[in-house]
């Protein structure tokens, strides 16, 4: 097999031939067809995410073709198309698997950080944390689904828990936030776009997809927001979105990793405004939103890389070169 592999936090990637890996118990073998490129990515190589194995293959967003079954695996057949998200494995036992909270689950294994992802054209993975991908969707379509489609769905689920949202902001219009925006204009709410300064390619995409407004993060909504999700890992923008939320309203914060939040006054908080974080996902949520998206037409905007030019990808995510996903193909 073929990989490109993180040496050690703070360089470049390596490309590096290995023997392909031997599905274990409860495992299958992928044939990788596309992996997206994800910030959390960044965070790995940045070690902002403290390094769990040496030469790891980053990546957690993966579509791939079933070629080996290991022991035990039962309704999984050799040419399956598979996704393999950001939770790789669980425990099963802990109180939070037990109470149907795995993406808290005491154990967990993650796939590109403690267990090789999809940086490469060959992956093992369990079997039971795979999940299916709806026909209609190309494998580089697929790809970015496996995580900014799912934790944009889970925060989105988070942010109308407990009240109706009819006006959604979006903090960060990345590969996440191009995703919820179409599934949540689907379902007819209002989705506000805040995006770097000067971004204006952000901006555009938000309108093209029929955001009903597109600004800088640092600018006050047109009318308060019944709910802001932030994608940005950017600490300084949760007291920008409590502010712009009206009472009652609710700030979630999706990123895995986030910069300092600075301190802010009471009173942005008071009124019964929420701040809560949403953390991994469930294999329920996958479940749920595939068939969802697959249905509301969601499609990503996708720029794609050989999987030798991973390296780029990533240079390019982090300077904001491409608007939407960025997807390897192998």
């Amino acid at each position: 097999m073929f990989a490109m592999t993180l040496p050690a936090p703070g360089r470049p990637l390596c490309a590096q031939t290995r023997p392909d890996p031997e599905p274990g118990p409860g495992e299958v073998r992928l044939r990788v067809r596309a992996c997206g490129v994800c910030r959390t990515d960044l965070h790995v190589l940045d070690g902002d995410l403290p390094q769990r194995r040496e030469s790891i293959v980053p990546g957690h967003e993966i579509v791939g073709v079933v070629e080996a079954v290991g022991p035990g695996v039962e309704g999984v057949a050799l040419g399956q198309r598979l996704g393999v998200p950001w939770l790789g494995e669980t425990c099963g036992a802990c109180g939070y698997c037990r109470a149907g909270e795995e993406n808290l689950c005491d154990s967990p294994g993650f796939t590109g950080w403690t267990r090789d992802g999809g940086y490469a054209d060959v992956v093992a993975a369990r079997a039971d944390h795979c999940l299916p991908i709806p026909d209609g969707l190309s494998d580089v379509e697929a790809a970015p689904l496996m995580c900014a489609g799912l934790i944009g769905f889970r925060c989105w689920r988070k942010a109308q828990e407990g009240r109706a949202v009819k006006r959604l902001g979006l903090y960060g219009f990345g590969a996440a936030a191009h995703l919820l925006a179409q599934l949540a204009i689907h379902a007819g709410q209002a989705v506000y776009a805040f995006t770097r300064e000067g971004d204006a390619a952000a901006q555009e995409l938000a309108r093209e997809l029929g955001c009903a407004w597109a600004g800088a993060s640092g600018e006050a909504p047109p009318e308060p927001l019944d709910a802001a999700i932030i994608f940005a890992p950017v600490g300084e923008l949760v007291p920008t979105a409590l502010r712009a939320v009206r009472k009652g309203g609710i700030v979630v914060c999706g990123g895995i990793h986030m910069s300092d939040i600075p301190s802010f006054p009471y009173a942005i908080l008071w009124e019964e405004r929420r701040l809560v974080s949403v953390a991994n996902l469930t294999r329920q949520d996958g479940l749920d939103y595939l068939p969802l998206a697959a249905r509301a037409g969601v499609k990503p905007h996708v720029t794609t890389y050989p999987l030798a030019e991973a390296n780029r990808a990533l240079a390019d995510l982090r300077n904001g070169a491409f608007t939407g996903a960025a997807v390897l193909v192998p």
